[in-house]
């Protein structure tokens, strides 16, 4: 309804859809939750994609103005995902911008911590820690989720931002 206020201010989530497809296609790889020890439960699947989304968006931000507007496209295609699936779940308007926010601050909250690590700022295993799990993992798994993440971000910086925005990922 308001839109046609806002029209300038941000980008198509749909452009975001190809990268955010491929993050998700990642945060669903059995590997997390079998080594990595992640719950496979609604919050432990919410934790990997949305520290996926995190390092991705670290990524593109490092890609000068395409990698700037393709954070926009990515974070709304999460939200606009996000809003989505809990509509699924049988969240109604009431709560459901609370709920959304909520996600919202903890993706900025993962974005915060990855920032931080690839700033060589703190360590690996406790920005995994933080990031995935809720209580007290045992080591073998936040050693299998820190090489995961490693490799995931290693893959990252082979990828031309440009290409990255469009949902490439080798």
């Amino acid at each position: 309804m308001l839109g046609f206020l806002f029209r300038t201010l941000t980008a198509a989530p749909s452009e975001g859809a190809p990268l955010f497809d491929r993050l998700t296609a990642e945060a669903r790889r059995p590997d997390w939750y079998l080594a990595g020890g992640v719950p496979d439960t609604l919050d432990g699947r919410f934790a990997v994609l949305s520290t996926l989304t995190a390092i991705a968006l670290i990524r593109l931000e490092r890609g000068g103005p395409v990698g700037k507007a393709a954070t926009v496209t990515l974070t709304e295609r999460f939200i606009e995902v996000m809003e989505s699936e809990h509509r699924e779940l049988g969240l109604g308007d009431p709560t459901l911008g609370k709920t959304v926010r909520k996600l919202v601050g903890k993706l900025a909250r993962r974005t915060g911590i990855w920032r931080e690590v690839l700033a060589n700022e703190r360590p690996w295993d406790e920005a995994v820690r933080e990031s995935l799990f809720r209580d007290h993992p045992a080591p073998a798994a936040v050693e299998a989720d820190e090489a995961a993440l490693r490799r995931f971000w290693t893959r990252l910086k082979e990828v031309a931002v440009g290409d990255l925005a469009k949902g490439v990922l080798p």
